[in-house]
């Protein structure tokens, strides 16, 4: 791994402008969706729906975040030329998850944040108690949504979108990274994570879940088995790309730029490549995984323009 920049995460302009367009579009898209499922309405099978918790779930979650991870799951799925509907649904379901990971992680128990994207985070702006159930009832509704047929009438998907999304999600996914994650900082013993130790870390914590929003778009998509692996090459690559950027990010943005709190990971002793590698080798780590990125999707040819750029877009983003 060398810090020699190469050409595979430049982005012009032209390119950042069009590419931010279409993200906008899909995240204006999923807000809509979002907001229709936590709407004040009690729905079939429900009894009530608490004014309170509905407030506190609708602050977690409306109106801030850039979707990255519904956009894979909707770019893939039009890729292979599947059902967008379909595609918003699931990678909707994913951000509900997405978004009960936040809530919780930035309770005092675990990264103690204040802020999140730019606002008080739950438990700051209600209370403890409601923000674990927050998180619990955001992580039931995302699968009470890929359950349903009106977004997907395959049963075989639906029912490989759920297994997909429990598994990337849980104690082999993104919670058992977090307990890594915890680990790491010294919580349950002394610990020395090395480079492949880091990487397994942030490949469940953070990677699982990415990788999987690509994997969704694939399911929607009715990606061959083939397909199916070469998305999931793009999935990993692009999850790991986009952990190393955040961390670069927690060590040289502003607060007022992220919307909470940076420099935090350092203080807290987390494991990250930027500490094992240094700045300029975890960017040369960005820039080779991109290239792998690039790789896995070679054979769309010009279809996978967008998912190129949504790889480039995860190292060149400033938030």
């Amino acid at each position: 791994m060398t810090s020699t920049p190469s050409s595979h995460a430049s982005v012009t302009a032209d390119e950042s402008d069009a590419f931010s367009h279409k993200l906008s579009s899909v995240a204006d898209a999923v807000e809509t969706f979002l907001a229709e499922r936590l709407g004040p309405e009690t729905q079939t099978g429900e009894i009530t729906r608490p004014v309170r918790l509905m407030e506190a779930m609708r602050h977690s979650v409306l109106g801030g975040g850039k979707r990255l991870r519904p956009f894979l799951a909707v770019e893939t799925a039009r890729m292979l030329g599947g059902a967008e509907a379909g595609a918003l649904a699931a990678g909707s379901a994913i951000e509900l998850v997405h978004c009960y990971s936040l809530v919780h992680d930035d309770m005092p128990a675990m990264d103690d944040d204040d802020m999140r994207r730019g606002k008080p985070t739950v438990h700051k702006a209600y209370d403890e108690a409601t923000a674990i159930l927050v998180g619990d009832a955001l992580q039931t509704l995302a699968f009470e949504i890929l359950a349903d047929a009106t977004w997907q009438p395959n049963p075989s998907i639906r029912a490989d979108l759920v297994l997909g999304l429990a598994k990337a999600s849980g104690l082999g996914g993104m919670v058992g990274g977090q307990i890594l994650d915890l680990g790491a900082e010294g919580r349950f013993g002394a610990v020395s994570l090395d480079v492949e130790d880091t990487l397994q870390l942030q490949a469940m914590k953070t990677g699982a879940i990415l990788a999987f929003s690509v994997d969704a778009g694939a399911l929607v998509g009715g990606a061959t088995p083939d397909q199916r692996a070469a998305l999931w090459r793009y999935g990993l690559a692009l999850g790991q790309a986009f952990q190393i950027a955040d961390d670069i990010l927690d060590r040289e943005a502003s607060p007022e730029a992220m919307g909470k709190a940076t420099g935090k990971d350092k203080d807290a002793g987390k494991a990250t490549l930027v500490d094992r590698l240094g700045i300029d080798g975890a960017r040369a780590e960005c820039d080779r995984l991109v290239g792998l990125c690039e790789e896995a999707v070679s054979a769309w040819g010009d279809k996978a323009r967008t998912l190129r750029e949504a790889a480039r877009f995860t190292v060149a983003r400033k938030v």
